[in-house]
């Protein structure tokens, strides 16, 4: 198999881990391929839009989601290393309010499938890293949301060393008792 595929605590979100060929050169590995993906992870999906940020030690980007046109995320790391949060809030589910947490960095090669249904974020814990991620649906900004990243409900535990730099649609995001979710 091309992935190794490890399930995390919260049901749908998986750890992605591809075969990587090292040798005194480098390295080299299949950063995507839409047949393993499918038979490695039962999943079949189309992404639609790539996307790639940097960011610097100490940004925390998220926690986002989209009410309508949800998207499926599949993340990783090309330079550095973050620590990759996923909430579910999808209100019907035994998991609802509940979140995971990953390492993801360039020399790990992790990557990390974050379903329809769920928040996404991350926090910057190398000097500066490098983030791409592919959607299964495009980006509308009008449906955008933001669960605050300090929600004391969920409670995530953010290994942070100071306040972390946020957007300012990330510090105006909102409690999950007060936000939008899915049914």
């Amino acid at each position: 198999m091309p992935y190794s595929v490890t399930p995390t605590a919260l049901p749908g979100v998986l750890i992605l881990e591809p075969k990587v060929f090292g040798d005194a050169r480098g390295f080299f590995f299949e950063s995507f391929n839409a047949r393993d993906f499918a038979q490695c992870t039962g999943l079949d999906v189309q992404f639609v839009q790539d996307n790639h940020s940097k960011s610097a030690q100490g940004v925390l980007r998220g926690l986002h989601y989209q009410i309508q046109h949800p998207q499926g995320k599949l993340v990783r790391v090309t330079h550095g290393e973050v620590f990759d949060v996923a909430v579910d809030l999808r209100r019907s589910s035994p998991h609802f309010g509940q979140w995971v947490g990953v390492t993801l960095s360039a020399d790990n090669h992790r990557q990390l499938w974050v379903p329809p249904g769920f928040a996404h974020g991350f926090v910057v814990t190398s000097d500066s890293a490098e983030f791409l991620y592919k959607t299964t649906d495009y980006w509308y900004p009008e449906h955008e949301r933001s669960l605050r990243w300090d929600d004391p409900t969920v409670a995530v535990q953010w290994p942070l060393q100071s306040t972390p730099q946020l957007a300012a649609k990330d510090a105006a995001g909102k409690l999950l008792a007060q936000t939008d979710v899915f049914d």
